[in-house]
């Protein structure tokens, strides 16, 4: 029912995050056991990206094979003018940036990543609806309180609970959400439907005035994932199962390159959700509980990182709990904090930033971004994004 031995870890949340967390820890030899409040295990049906950062993490956990069964490995990534699509930047990726970082660059479906991480849990590690309603640290650990009246206990906790986790309410009370000012339609086209388009195995992003568009395959080549930023207007809701009208989506794009209108115009339905992050907190852990991924870190997904953040998170806290005694919970955890927090937050402000880089009007502040890019491209292939997948988070985490 737990798996490894010694002190226990009870992770509260069974996304990406939250299952590399189990693993990793297991790994390093805590008993673990992962509380989810949903009746099933769910995840998103939308599109990933995995960078060298990640994927390196996975592959020493023992999911290479896996994940290369589920992926795509994009030759490049390409970033485009709205309306034309003339070429503003490009990076490659492939065997590339394999070589280069010792790991692949991978575009999944999050459903298919979230099966490979369940599948090399053993069965009963992960607890459903099991929804958490109190957390309170004695002496001998953490007790744990679940809405159906079971309760549980620890020797460490780890929300893992996402943008509105309940363990941080827990441990430093409720706080609000930041709203981007944008919202984002998200869809899934069989690759069949656009095979007349010819597109290669690579990513896109078509900047514009107020919005931008990125779509790359996923499933292994038989679905293109689409994610369109636009200016919110008065919706809110945060919901990723929210449904949206596809001629909204494609009235959204009027005037950008046909290829954007074709691609929205082939999906059978589409998806609508606002976007949020959250101010950086002052502090992730308090006595023997932490945060991982969204739930000290939500991000905008402009950079593409925020799996990947989560990713590194459970790698560093793996490293730092290995070993370490009852006693030395509270210090190990205030080390993954002083750790992590630097690289989040920067990743965290850098995605913000780019909600106004990417939607620039044309005009002076856009053909200097623009040179921005191409001086990036020329001056190395990596300058741009090189510090984000040469890091290597197990290697920091030096106890």
């Amino acid at each position: 029912e737990t798996i490894g031995g010694g002190m226990e870890a009870a992770v509260i949340g069974a996304g990406i995050g939250g299952l590399t967390a189990a693993l990793a820890l297991a790994r390093a030899g805590l008993a673990v056991r992962v509380y989810e409040q949903a009746p099933a295990l769910r995840e998103v049906g939308a599109g990933i990206q995995l960078a060298p950062n990640a994927t390196r993490i996975l592959h020493r956990l023992g999911l290479a094979e896996a994940l290369a069964r589920i992926a795509v490995r994009p030759a490049c990534t390409e970033v485009r003018r709205w309306d034309d699509g003339r070429i503003i930047w490009s990076q490659p990726l492939g065997d590339t940036v394999e070589a280069r970082f010792g790991a692949p660059y991978y575009h999944l479906y999050r459903p298919d990543l979230l099966a490979v991480l369940a599948d090399a849990l053993p069965t009963g590690v992960v607890r459903l609806g099991r929804r958490l309603i109190a957390l309170q640290e004695r002496a001998d650990g953490v007790t744990l309180g679940f809405a159906d009246g079971e309760s549980a206990r620890a020797d460490v906790v780890i929300g893992a609970d996402g943008i509105h986790s309940t363990v941080r309410e827990a441990l430093f009370g409720p706080e609000s959400p930041r709203f981007s000012g944008s919202a984002a339609y998200r869809g899934l086209v069989p690759e069949e439907r656009l095979a007349h388009l010819g597109l290669p195995r690579q990513g896109y992003s078509w900047l514009g005035p107020d919005r931008h568009f990125v779509h790359y395959y996923v499933a292994a080549g038989r679905l293109l994932n689409f994610v369109a930023v636009c200016p919110a207007g008065d919706w809110r809701l945060e919901s990723w199962s929210a449904r949206g009208r596809v001629e909204d989506a494609r009235a959204e794009f009027a005037g950008f390159h046909p290829m954007v209108g074709e691609i929205i115009g082939a999906v059978d339905e589409t998806f609508r959700w606002a976007l949020y992050d959250r101010t950086p907190l002052p502090a992730w852990s308090r006595g023997r509980a932490s945060l991982l991924g969204g739930a000290p870190h939500a991000m905008l997904p402009f950079l593409a990182q925020g799996a990947c953040q989560a990713i590194e998170d459970a790698a560093v806290l793996a490293r730092l709990l290995a070993g370490a005694g009852h006693d030395a919970v509270d210090g190990r955890l205030a080390r993954y904090e002083a750790l992590r927090k630097p690289r989040a937050t920067r990743i965290q402000q850098g995605s913000y930033e780019n909600a106004t880089t990417y939607h620039l009007h044309d005009g002076p502040a856009q053909q200097e971004r623009d040179a921005r890019y191409a001086a990036l491209a020329r001056e190395a292939p990596y300058a741009a994004r090189g510090w984000l997948f040469d890091y290597d988070a197990e290697m920091e985490a030096i106890p």
